[in-house]
């Protein structure tokens, strides 16, 4: 029997999706990835749950509405392209974006709540990011110097609330939307 996975994540706004998108399709043929992610699948992961047993799917939407109620609205601004893996074949080429204490408090607490509820989690420190491609299929080293000489994408987008996705390996785009949990525009202790 296939496992269901899910994740909670930050939603990216469909105009960043599309810039993403259209500077991915300018470097492509360039940087030989063996996957680019869809334009839909974009997003920030603040805690991977893994197989989640259907029972318990309601209780991670019950916290989750719980958290986001505690939150108010705010900005993202994309930063730099990075890597994560080898530097010359890396795993992972991501979107990063610029430090705001909000979207670390919300990953505290989405990760807290998380734990509460019996999920064990990832351990390694917060780097939130946007992954665009995967997999380093290159016959010569990739390097990034030479990315960054491409143009960058500058943009900026409203966070209004965290979303419960679940994956579909089979399917592209991969990731659905089962819920969304709305800020509320006054944070409550």
């Amino acid at each position: 029997m296939k496992q269901t996975h899910y994740f909670i994540a930050v939603p990216i706004a469909a105009e960043v999706k599309k810039q993403i998108a259209h500077w991915k399709e300018q470097i492509a043929f360039a940087f030989p990835f063996r996957t680019w992610v869809h334009e839909e699948d974009y997003h920030i992961t603040l805690a991977f749950l893994g197989h989640v047993p259907q029972a318990k799917v309601e209780e991670v939407r019950e916290k989750m509405a719980e958290v986001a109620v505690r939150h108010t609205p705010f900005s993202l601004s994309l930063s730099e392209i990075r890597t994560f893996g080898d530097r010359t074949a890396p795993r992972i080429l991501w979107q990063g974006v610029e430090k705001e204490e909000k979207l670390w408090v919300l990953r505290r607490d989405v990760y807290t709540a998380c734990t509460g509820i019996g999920f064990s989690l990832d351990k390694r420190p917060f780097t939130p990011h946007i992954t665009i491609a995967r997999k380093w299929q290159g016959s010569e080293a990739f390097r990034l110097e030479e990315l960054k000489q491409k143009p960058r994408i500058a943009a900026t987008f409203s966070v209004r609330e965290i979303v419960l996705y679940q994956t579909h390996l089979d399917r592209t785009p991969k990731y659905e939307a089962i819920a969304s949990f709305p800020f509320s525009e006054k944070a409550t202790s």
